[in-house]
């Protein structure tokens, strides 16, 4: 691949926008960013549309897309199926995730991943398993009858992703704290959900390795008085990240601010907990036996349960932006550089910057996505 000079009107680094600025990608990386009057005049510079550069967008919790939902049919084909579908939204490293489900569900998710990632997939860099280590008493959407404990012989199948990395969203007070720490030991990121744990409990979790939060607030035991719950652990713990669903319905805005007074905004990471609706004309689908609608910007079943989102990576940035009271860099950080990092994968992915992957999309000042490069190649 030859080098390519990009040059934008106003690029996020350094957690400001800057002008003037020109961005140089070899083999699918940033080698350098240089003033734009330091170009040689010989050289070709590809001049961006007007609008705000920033970093490509990290959802870690993606469910389904485009009218696909990974735990119908965990294959390449969905993977890159979803993948499409958000990249229009600003989406450009996404870990496909898996609802509760039996153990074999898992392995073909599992082995989808890999295969995924080995053909290069663009955007695709692990996998998020959520459950089927929850609790009954907090399991929202997910089938319960799908729920178990960790056993020893668990952790083969569950470290067993050969590339990128591994996401697995349990419930600290169902699972042995030694196995969590095997899990962690063998390279797995852990985060409690879908939990009614003590914040005793959660705390025993957080030293046995667990070092995040999935959908903080939604589906885990509250902040109370005199029971600070999961919620309180999460405040209290100030190593560990949390996930939000910014969209209006999960989590009032009040409650997402004090989140992120409390974790910072470089420990509170946007996710989208996407639905298949998501870049599709569907608004419905199943999930297992039921039967889900998407209507007025949220997903429920019959009982007006939540069940995901209808949310894409960039509406997230917006809310927060426009409803939440921080800066537009400060929630592109959270939906970049806060999840890059949680995932170990802010060596190469959440800003951009020299060294790192040319990942990054042009968006308006109304929050449109114009344009989308992966690895410098624009889609």
């Amino acid at each position: 691949m030859s080098v390519k000079v990009l040059h934008a009107d106003k690029i996020l680094l350094s957690g400001k926008f800057v002008s003037n600025q020109a961005i140089i990608i070899e083999h699918g990386k940033i080698i350098d960013i240089a003033p734009l009057q330091n170009i040689p005049t010989s050289t070709v510079v590809e001049e961006i549309p007007k609008g705000f550069l920033i970093p490509g967008l990290i959802d870690i919790q993606v469910n389904g897309g485009g009218g696909t939902l990974f735990n119908d049919d965990p294959s390449v084909t969905t993977i890159e199926t979803i993948g499409t579908a958000h990249r229009k939204f600003g989406t450009t490293t996404f870990f496909p995730t898996l609802i509760s489900d039996d153990l074999e569900k898992i392995s073909m998710a599992i082995a989808a991943v890999d295969e995924a990632i080995r053909i290069g997939v663009p955007g695709v860099a692990g996998i998020h398993i959520e459950g089927p280590f929850l609790s009954k008493e907090k399991k929202g959407i997910h089938d319960a009858g799908k729920f178990k404990c960790l056993k020893p012989e668990d952790i083969k199948l569950l470290s067993s992703l050969k590339s990128g990395k591994t996401l697995i969203t349990l419930a600290p007070e169902t699972n042995d704290g030694k196995l969590i720490s095997q899990l962690v030991k063998s390279g797995i990121i852990i985060a409690a959900g879908h939990s009614n744990a003590s914040y005793e409990q959660t705390i025993a979790g957080v030293k046995a390795g667990i070092t995040g939060f999935t959908h903080l607030y939604n589906a885990m035991s509250p902040f109370q008085s005199r029971e600070p719950g999961v919620v309180g652990a999460a405040f209290e713990s100030t190593d560990t990240w949390a996930s939000i669903i910014a969209d209006g319905f999960h989590v009032h805005p009040a409650a997402i601010k004090h989140a992120i007074k409390a974790k910072g905004t470089n420990k509170t990471i946007l996710i989208t907990d996407a639905m298949p609706t998501v870049g599709s004309p569907k608004n419905e689908f199943w999930l297992g036996s039921e039967k889900i609608i998407a209507a007025g910007g949220k997903c429920t079943n019959k009982d007006g349960v939540l069940a995901g989102s209808n949310l894409d990576m960039i509406s997230a940035v917006k809310y927060i932006a426009e409803n939440v009271g921080y800066s537009l860099e400060d929630a592109v950080k959270m939906a970049s550089l806060s999840p890059a990092t949680f995932m170990g994968l802010d060596n190469e992915l959440g800003t951009i910057a020299v060294g790192k992957k040319a990942n990054f999309i042009l968006m308006s000042e109304k929050f449109d996505v114009l344009n989308v490069w992966i690895n410098g190649v624009q889609y």
